[in-house]
């Protein structure tokens, strides 16, 4: 019989993630649980993107809600197909090719629960399946334990001769090395005609994709095998310590890939930057810190250590120090921390300083503007070189309203303020400590609603005698006495 292999003039992706998962033991669906900035069929699906496909199809099965909204979200080209009773691979890919049927070309078909895999990976696979005119080829591994892994058996001249899962395997199978990566590349054609083939003879009484490969050894069609330069790239997560496994491996491939880019990583085993963030050469980031979402980083900034950053924004020369910032945009040479919380809407101008225990939320300080310490700003604008002192608070909130408090340029806000919103104060203007400010102060005004101090004579030795207080209150009395 002669090979059914058809021109690749086209591709299809499909992606297998209809799996329960049992072993994760939770109420989410496996393929969504993340690592480093995506889900896990995020990741292959960011991995698929080198095959440039004219579709992608997703078998969806166990909470097929959760995932059509997910992949709505990252990937809404991608069209969500029902698998209702998991009946194997081989039934998955079948129930994806009826919801394509003029599919011609190529079919990629991706694991849902391979985070590791490589956009180069896939590329290289595909171009080795479409320049050898195979039926089909499969992505392959050697590892140094292949328990509960399907195994790759070869012929004598080499080739492949069938694929064999480890339940199905006899001894001398298992002894095989060569693992079956869980990523193929298809005919669309062969592929059709082997899967209305596929029989449920077999241990867990499924169709299995597998089983095609064997079919098409029979027919004389060509079949190869791509092995995989990482072993890791085939690796998938059936359970919580496993997906941390997996974490922790892109973590290194993640944080080398900076340093050989010129970023400096201090110490790697402790440094976690989600995929999707942006970082420029000569940046710093200290020990114990986490880059996630959208963060970028410019050259020069120095982050932690003990820093967590989301969709922050890091300007060059800027220093973040032992703070959680998400949604801030820190400026040029600004400084940050330590023990400070950014919360969305921050915007710190060039060389502003936000110090040590300071919190705020939509707030926007001007260039040279200074909030030292143990202060929070809620909705608010600070002018350029403005100084808030310790201890003060802008009180935003009326118990159903935030309002707006106005800082002008170069004013001065005493320690223990409260700026009590909506309010302003203007440029130069003063506000004497321990005032609570709720009218304008306008510019170059002295602010002050504090009452006036008076001292009760004695009030120690009548009040508190006996005492430490009294004790040494008596001793200064008679010291001042003997002058």
């Amino acid at each position: 019989m002669e090979p059914r292999v058809s021109q690749a003039s086209r591709r299809t992706v499909v992606v297998l993630a209809a799996g329960e998962g049992k072993r994760m033991k939770s109420a989410t669906p496996k393929v969504l649980h993340e690592l480093l900035g995506r889900t896990l069929v995020g990741h292959v699906l960011a991995a698929a993107g080198p095959a440039a496909a004219e579709r992608t199809i997703v078998v969806v099965g166990h909470q097929a809600d959760q995932v059509r909204a997910h992949l709505a979200e990252i990937a809404p080209e991608a069209v969500p197909v029902l698998q209702a009773e998991q009946n194997g691979t081989g039934h998955a890919v079948r129930i994806a090719l009826d919801a394509a049927p003029d599919a011609t070309g190529t079919v990629l078909v991706l694991s849902g629960d391979a985070p590791l895999l490589r956009g180069e990976t896939v590329a290289a696979l595909i171009e080795a399946h479409e320049a050898g005119n195979r039926a089909a080829t499969v992505l392959a591994a050697a590892v140094d334990d292949p328990t509960g892994l399907g195994r790759i058996v070869r012929d004598a001249s080499g080739g492949l001769a069938r694929i064999v899962e480890e339940r199905d395997a006899s001894a001398e199978v298992r002894a095989i090395r060569e693992i079956n990566g869980g990523i193929y590349a298809f005919d669309v054609v062969a592929l059709r005609d082997a899967l209305g083939k596929l029989s449920t003879d077999n241990d867990q009484g499924e169709e299995y994709l597998t089983d095609v490969f064997g079919l098409l050894v029979e027919v004389g069609s060509p079949v190869g095998v791509f092995v995989a330069p990482d072993a890791a790239e085939t690796l998938g997560a059936n359970d919580r310590a496993q997906l941390a496994g997996l974490r922790a491996m892109l973590r290194d491939r993640v944080n080398t890939a900076w340093m050989r880019s010129g970023v400096a990583i201090l110490d790697p085993a402790t440094t976690w930057i989600d995929v999707t963030v942006t970082i420029e050469p000569d940046a710093v980031i200290d020990q114990n810190s986490q880059l996630r979402g959208g963060t970028s980083v410019a050259a020069g900034a120095v982050i932690g250590p003990d820093t967590t950053l989301i969709d922050t924004t890091v300007a060059a020369g800027a220093t973040v120090l032992r703070t959680h910032s998400i949604g801030a945009l820190i400026g040029p040479d600004a400084t940050v921390g330590p023990f400070s919380f950014l919360r969305p809407g921050t915007r710190l101008g060039r060389k502003s300083k936000v110090g040590g225990f300071v919190e705020a939320k939509n707030a926007e300080l001007g260039d040279g503007a200074k909030v030292p310490h143990l202060t929070y700003v809620g909705d608010a604008t600070i002018g350029a070189k403005a100084n808030i002192g310790a201890g003060t608070i802008f009180a935003n909130y009326d118990g159903v309203n935030k309002h707006h408090t106005t800082v002008g340029e170069a004013a001065f806000v005493g320690s223990d303020t409260v700026l009590i919103a909506p309010v302003e104060i203007g440029p130069g203007a003063y506000v004497a400590a321990g005032s609570a400010i709720q009218k304008e102060v306008p510019a170059g005004n002295l602010g002050v609603t504090r009452a006036p101090q008076r001292n009760v004579e004695g009030w120690t030795a009548r009040r508190r005698a006996g005492t430490v207080s009294a004790e040494a209150a008596e001793r200064a009395a008679a010291e001042k006495k003997g002058e």
